[in-house]
């Protein structure tokens, strides 16, 4: 792991060190040659040289910080235009703070012990409230900032406790040693509280329909970087922790799962049809999120292995469709500066290659092949399926629902007469253009290998 933390710790210095013109071009280089780096990591998992006392990689992290390493020189490129005319002591700043919450995401994913794994997820709230507070776009971000710092601090504190139990119990938090010893749960009342503690931390930062109200504030008001950085790790933090905690609680959570696998089918038809009513672009794009976070928290509850393979693609999956997305409405926004979609319609006369953006985009948000996404969602529902019959109703409708609000977005953004506020508007930049390839490619080319982010498949 430390190829990986070292030299990304080094981009700092590599930051502050650089000159105004290089500054862009040696992050983009650092940046590429550690994810190329962390690639090598998929196709040798379980290598003896990735595992120590405080940090390993298994199936189920690697694909998770391949992801990682590859977001940052994508967030390096889209982040260039919005923050042009900040000092250069602001840029090195916002740059910095980037590469921060790489260094915690990566040590989160990859950590061994539980403890750790929680002071580690609890940093990574304050470089992303730094981003979203300092550089969002309107004055209302200090109250994203907040419902997002005391959503998460609220959830994680039972967790603490939680695992201090735990750790009174077992005499060991190694996620190694838990899952090989552990006891069988019965069902009692401490039990009951120990699994809801556990669990509730993950539940927020997924986020669970009821307690997603601070993710739709976060998105709309974070940076470009912010947003894609929630959209893409930050929710898959809340996933990771619950396929690794769940294990060790079994057999409890065959009884205590039942009223939250309802509230994610719930959840899944609620949020997918709000985002038919809004009109603010990011907004919608940020519920559609909690939609497809509901489905895999639905596939990791099952707790069968088609499912957590089903769950690890729809991660992997999401985190590349969304994080495209709001990079399009980035640019959308740069040039009508508005996220409301009636201001942006008729963009396609304009910007044609940006409408193939826009409707590849689309095409895998409703999961078409030959996108990774509809591995995971057939994955996921037959899961589902073979659980329950009855969920086929709502997996269904959830999927028709997804299919209406993304052709909603398409046509609202790109199709119609052309408005006022289009005038005058910048041409679409080659940087703009590589960042949504290097979003599309990877959709589109692990359709011909997905094992290697598939997860724990036996």
């Amino acid at each position: 792991m430390l190829k990986i933390i070292l030299p990304t710790t080094m981009m700092i210095l590599t930051t502050y060190l650089s000159k105004s013109h290089m500054m862009w071009i040696n992050t983009m280089i650092c940046s590429l040659s550690i994810s190329a780096l962390t690639l090598t990591i998929l196709y040798m998992p379980n290598n003896p040289c990735n595992l120590s006392l405080t940090f390993f990689s298994d199936p189920l992290t690697s694909p998770l910080l391949a992801l990682t390493t590859w977001l940052l020189p994508l967030m390096v490129l889209a982040t260039q235009q919005h923050i042009y005319n900040n000092s250069f002591p602001r840029k090195k700043l916002y740059i910095s703070m980037l590469i921060t919450l790489q260094i915690s995401l990566i040590m989160t994913f990859a950590a061994t012990e539980l403890i750790l794994f929680y002071i580690l997820f609890e940093t990574t709230l304050i470089p992303t409230l730094i981003i979203i507070t300092r550089w969002g776009y309107q004055p209302e971000r200090l109250n994203a900032g907040s419902y997002f710092l005391f959503y998460t601090l609220t959830g994680s504190l039972p967790l603490l406790i939680t695992l201090l139990y735990h750790s009174n119990n077992l005499g060991t938090l190694n996620i190694l040693t838990m899952t090989t010893n552990t006891k069988e749960l019965l069902t009692s009342w401490t039990n009951n509280i120990m699994w809801l503690g556990c669990m509730m931390a993950f539940m927020v930062k997924m986020p669970l329909y009821g307690l997603h109200l601070w993710l739709p504030k976060a998105h709309v008001e974070a940076p470009i970087a912010g947003s894609m950085v929630l959209a893409a790790i930050l929710l898959k933090l809340g996933s990771y922790g619950m396929m690794r905690v769940i294990p060790t609680l079994n057999p409890l959570t065959e009884n205590m799962s039942y009223p939250f696998l309802i509230l994610s089918l719930w959840g899944m038809i609620m949020t997918s049809s709000i985002c038919l009513r809004q009109a603010d672009l990011k907004s919608l794009i940020a519920y559609s999120s909690v939609s497809h976070m509901a489905l895999v928290t639905l596939a990791i509850l099952i707790q069968t292995p088609w499912s957590i393979t089903g769950a690890m693609l729809l991660m992997v999956a999401h985190a590349f469709t969304s994080s495209l997305l709001f990079c399009l409405a980035n640019s959308n926004y740069e040039r009508i500066h508005s996220r409301t979609m009636m201001f942006t319609r008729g963009l396609q006369a304009l910007f044609p290659l940006l409408a193939l953006w826009w409707l590849l985009a689309n095409l895998a948000n409703l999961a078409l092949p030959p996108t990774i996404n509809l591995l995971g969602e057939l994955f996921t529902i037959l899961a589902t399926f073979s659980w329950s019959n009855f969920t086929i109703m709502l997996t269904g409708s959830n999927m028709l629902i997804t299919a209406l609000y993304s052709l909603h977005m398409f046509t609202s953004t790109q199709r119609g007469p052309l408005t006022h506020s289009t005038s005058n508007t910048k041409p679409l930049f080659t940087r703009e253009n590589t960042l949504m390839l290097m979003h599309t490619a990877p959709i589109l080319l692990l359709t011909l290998n997905p094992k290697v982010m598939m997860g724990l498949t036996p």
